[in-house]
């Protein structure tokens, strides 16, 4: 039995917005491929994710330093302890999918925020002689990304700073892979929108078949 974080970072449901709707096909086909797998779903707009901020560099310091949890400030330890369980939780998981739009080229920030609480050395990476190494080199990754034009390929590609990124992320994380499933163009295209969902959905459960 495999465990498999549903990230979402989108603040609209699968009724308005494109990559939760291709999300929750993705999710309920691999549902029903993989009955026995434990799907833990994260709203990232509903999560308590603690910005990497004066409190929880001071508590980290800390605790570097050899002090004691119970030795931090309130605000210390409240932020510390809370980006601890959200990074126990991630190297936890087996698998993971990423659900988002791309906003100004990138993705939410709230996403970003998520992707600061896991980048935590000694738990996804390691620092060593020869440079980083990722740590989760068992696991793996998916990324459902809409956006309004077409930015995987073509003449805007080099805008793309959304799924790239989130790639190098999970190279730095030691996930060897990251597929991407791309809804895109439905503006540039509005005629076309739904029938670019429904090419997308197709490619989701597909997709989540083997995921």
């Amino acid at each position: 039995m495999a465990t498999v974080l549903y990230i979402t970072a989108h603040p609209h449901d699968h009724q308005t917005s494109f990559s939760m709707a291709v999300g929750k096909q993705f999710i309920e086909s691999y549902r029903d491929a993989h009955p026995r797998d434990e799907v833990i779903t994260l709203d990232l707009y509903k999560q308590d994710i603690p910005h990497i901020d004066a409190d929880v560099f001071s508590g980290w310091g800390k605790l570097r330093s050899g002090s004691s949890f119970d030795q931090l400030s309130a605000s210390e330890k409240s932020k510390t302890g809370r980006l601890n369980e959200i990074v126990e939780q991630y190297v936890a998981a087996d698998k993971y999918v990423y659900v988002s739009p791309m906003w100004n080229f990138s993705f939410p920030p709230i996403l970003k925020a998520y992707i600061d609480a896991i980048c935590i050395a000694g738990k996804t990476f390691k620092y060593t002689e020869s440079g980083p190494v990722g740590l989760l080199t068992d696991k793996k990754a998916i990324h459902i990304q809409a956006s309004g034009g077409v930015y995987s390929e073509g003449p805007a590609a080099s805008f793309e700073s959304g799924h790239s990124y989130l790639k190098k992320i999970m190279q730095f994380h030691g996930v060897s892979s990251l597929e991407g499933i791309f809804v895109e163009g439905m503006a540039a295209t509005p005629d076309q929108a739904e029938s670019i969902k429904d090419k997308a959905i197709a490619k989701a459960k597909e997709a989540a078949k083997s995921f």
